[in-house]
């Protein structure tokens, strides 16, 4: 599911956007490239302190985007690449991958769970 290209970019640094929708409205959070763990070949797992706004709308519309890149990485033509994932969301607050994340992430208060059906680079 994850080109190697993808995963070279989640070793760099970078801010990833998680785009969820409800009600005809849009919603935006942020977190980071390294806060991303896959697992099951094409779930992503990413730990949850707030997201609020965005737990509310994936219990109305579990789809999501996420964006995410990295200038560290060399793109189509020049250094500098990004991804475009697609998926459905949920989020977990209890099970071996929340247990898991905890540990890692002593912060969170949920795990944001995306399973990604299209993965597509875009730089």
């Amino acid at each position: 599911m994850f080109t190697e290209k993808f995963l070279e970019v989640l070793n760099h640094e970078g801010v990833v956007s998680i785009v969820t929708c409800a009600n005809n409205k849009a919603h935006v959070a942020n977190t980071w490239n390294s806060y991303l763990v896959i697992v099951e070949g094409n779930k992503i797992l990413i730990p949850a302190a707030a997201m609020l706004n965005t737990e509310e709308n994936i219990n109305s519309n579990p789809e999501v985007k996420l964006t995410l890149g990295s200038k560290e990485v060399m793109g189509y033509n020049y250094m500098g690449t990004g991804f475009l994932l697609e998926g459905t969301a949920k989020f977990l607050k209890e099970g071996e991958h929340f247990k898991m994340m905890r540990e890692k992430y002593p912060f969170l208060t949920r795990v944001l769970e995306v399973t990604v059906n299209s993965c597509k680079q875009t730089l």
